[in-house]
């Protein structure tokens, strides 16, 4: 076998690009198989070495696992942008039997003992390493009796199968609950390639007229635009039926087992866990952000929604919402969101603005590769290269919805960089934007524009990622952390010397207007209220819930309406109760707590963008942005930011490595500022 599966040798293609044209699902059930065998087997060899050194122990664990590695990325990457039944079935079995080879690792008494007694070199990224692996092995269980390493194990099989159940539920929704019209009337507010991509994708899906997926958020993007109240108020109520049924039971359940291993692990709550490895250092201070901010915010969405209200002539509801908003937006700010998105055409963004961005801070160059396939027909290949031509890895840009794509948007890698194992990343970005069938280019929202930045963002992370060890790689550091280089890219979206570079009128060609840059400035800050609001209202739920005690999560309940009334009690309890708005995600459907990695975590983005905001003033101060900024200014500013963080991955302290930048701690000043909370009382 393993000379026929593709996935059980290292690819001959450039960086270790998979050969995708070549692996099938059929070769993935034995590749799994043989790399577990041969990992187990490499972790043997390390405890039976002789007397311990660096190299028998620490770097050959660090070594250890590369074709289990790279089957799981192949497959995991896959499973997120194409997943079918078939996907499914192989995860229900994989993921469980994954869960307690990690355990059987980190629970070897002999590995532990070997790793705690060795001599380690004189340089700061390998101390730190010790370190970490030390609270790592600890944190998994080590220190823990023989029945407490076992009852550990079951806890996180069992949750490790929840958060598959989780996510493959939620796909399985989205599909389903996507809006179906009969008449195209009711699509009346939607651009013509907007109506007929929803002709496409319902043709795909084998249905009749028109089909409305449905994106991630709670609020979907249509409803700003969409002209009939009973067209949004459909998707609004389809967004929030999702996993209402099958995720009730599998979200309850993985609430009150991760309580029971934190106590199990000497922690009180879930989020106590999660947290003293974050650069919060502990759950009272992610708490107290949020709350302190929660009743400002409520108080500007409330405001925002009377006014709202006037425009509309009634009182408005959390389908309309988002509509009335476009257009005060449209009233206020002489703003035709339409029209702007021809200023926006996604080709001319990513490549006049994404990497323009990138060259002109970092000095790197993204050329596409079309002798390089990628693993759909929609995803292109790149590779990113240094100022001296030096090849740093590729990009994969996979940025079209299709039904077998799950929500959203995120980035993640085939590849990890690492000097110990001479490897260059291969990192995809990937997005959900509705594919024009006519093959013209999808015309982007501020939103859009401004995702794919971030994302980019998370890219370069681990594009310029230059550590030894690849447990330190890219953006495998705190997810408070990780959310820093992304939000900092946001930033460049809209900057002058960035936006006048790509956005140019679809049709004539046209340079944006000043006129219509200011507004576009101006109408990044419309609607703080309700953003930070629906934000905040999503983070204290993931907060409330992880803060529960073992005795507190049995207490719930087993039903939607213990849920709800869990919610409703979580936001009332931080102020945070503002009428017709709804968390940006809702329980059952909250796919970055119950089945990604942000699990008491999604405060994160906040608390990142408090360094992002302070962080972005420091390139303004540098002269690097802004009306005054300067492409020589933005060239020393980029090599600091590289230096100091990008290139750095978990390899030091990230606190220490923010106050380098910016010459002291950071200050929240600037984020209330932009988010329009100014007042409000900060500790």
């Amino acid at each position: 076998m393993t000379v026929k599966n593709p996935l059980l040798t290292p690819s001959p293609l450039p960086y270790e690009l998979p050969p995708f044209a070549d692996i099938r699902l059929e070769h993935v059930p034995p590749a799994f198989d043989a790399a577990l065998d041969e990992h187990n087997a490499e972790i043997a060899a390390i405890v039976d070495a002789a007397e311990p050194t660096w190299g028998n122990t620490v770097e050959a664990l660090e070594a250890s696992g590369q074709t289990l590695k790279r089957v799981a990325a192949w497959f995991f990457n896959l499973q997120g942008t194409d997943s079918n039944e078939e996907m499914d079935a192989v995860a229900a079995d994989i993921v469980p039997r994954l869960s307690a080879h990690t355990d059987a690792i980190y629970q070897n008494a002999q590995l532990y003992a070997r790793i705690r007694d060795v001599s380690v070199p004189d340089d700061a990224e390998s101390a730190r390493l010790h370190s970490w692996l030390l609270r790592r092995f600890e944190r998994r269980g080590a220190a823990l009796d023989e029945a407490g390493k076992a009852r550990l194990s079951e806890l996180n099989q069992r949750l490790s199968v929840l958060s598959e159940q989780f996510g493959r539920n939620l796909l399985a929704d989205t599909r389903q609950l996507a809006v179906r019209f009969d008449d195209a009337e009711e699509l009346a507010g939607l651009s013509t390639s907007r109506v007929e991509a929803a002709a496409a994708y319902a043709a795909e899906t084998g249905t009749d007229g028109w089909v409305l997926p449905i994106e991630l958020p709670t609020v979907q993007s249509d409803q700003a635009v969409l002209e009939d109240p009973a067209a949004r108020a459909r998707l609004y109520e389809a967004s929030q039926a999702r996993g209402t049924g099958t995720n009730v039971p599998v979200l309850l359940e993985a609430v009150r087992l991760r309580a029971e291993r934190a106590r199990l692990l000497g922690y009180d709550t879930h989020a106590d866990y999660v947290i003293a490895e974050e650069t919060a250092g502990d759950a009272s201070a992610a708490r107290d952000l949020l709350f302190d901010l929660a009743p400002a915010a409520s108080a500007n969405a409330a405001a925002e929604r009377k006014l709202a209200g006037e425009l509309a002539d009634v009182p408005v509801e959390g389908a309309d919402w988002p509509y009335w908003e476009s257009k005060l937006r449209e009233r206020d700010l002489n703003l035709d969101e339409d029209e702007l998105r021809r200023y926006f055409p996604l080709d001319q963004v990513l490549v006049d603005g994404v990497f323009f961005a990138a060259r002109r801070l970092y000095g790197i160059d993204v050329v596409r590769c079309p002798d390089l396939a990628g693993y759909h027909d929609d995803v292109d290949v790149w590779e990113v290269l240094d100022a001296d031509g030096t090849g740093l890895g590729l990009l994969l840009t996979d940025y079209f919805a299709r039904p077998s794509k799950r929500g959203g948007a995120w980035m993640s890698t085939f590849v990890d960089q690492s000097r110990l194992l001479g490897k260059r990343p291969v990192v995809v970005n990937v997005l959900g934007i509705a594919k024009p069938v006519d093959g013209s280019q999808p015309l982007l929202s501020m939103d859009q524009v401004t995702t794919l930045f971030h994302e980019f963002g998370h890219g370069l992370h681990g594009l310029l990622s230059d550590v030894r060890y690849p447990s330190f790689s890219g953006t495998s550091v705190p997810r408070d952390w990780v959310e820093f280089p992304s939000q900092i890219n946001e930033n460049w979206a809209f900057d002058p010397a960035v936006v006048r570079n790509f956005a140019r009128h679809v049709d004539t060609g046209e340079v944006i207007p000043d006129e219509l840059l200011d507004a576009v400035v101006e109408a990044r800050q419309f609607g703080q209220g309700f953003a930070t609001s629906e934000y905040l209202a999503a983070a204290i739920i993931d907060l409330a819930w992880h803060s529960l005690t073992p005795e507190e999560a049995e207490a719930v309940g087993v039903s939607l309406d213990a849920i709800h009334a869990f919610e409703e009690r979580a936001l009332s309890e931080a102020g945070l109760d503002v009428e017709e708005l709804a968390p940006r995600y809702r329980s059952t459907y909250f796919n970055h707590i119950f089945a990604g990695g942000y699990s008491a975590g999604y405060y994160s983005y906040l608390w990142a963008e408090a360094l992002d905001a302070d962080g972005f003033d420091w390139f303004t101060e540098t002269g690097a942005a802004g009306a005054a900024g300067s492409d020589e200014a933005a060239r020393r500013a980029g090599e600091k930011f590289r230096g100091l963080v990008l290139s750095k991955g978990a390899s030091v302290e990230y606190g220490e490595a923010f106050e380098r930048l910016r010459g002291r701690a950071k200050d929240v000043g600037p984020l209330l500022r932009r988010r329009g909370l100014a007042g409000a009382d900060v500790r």
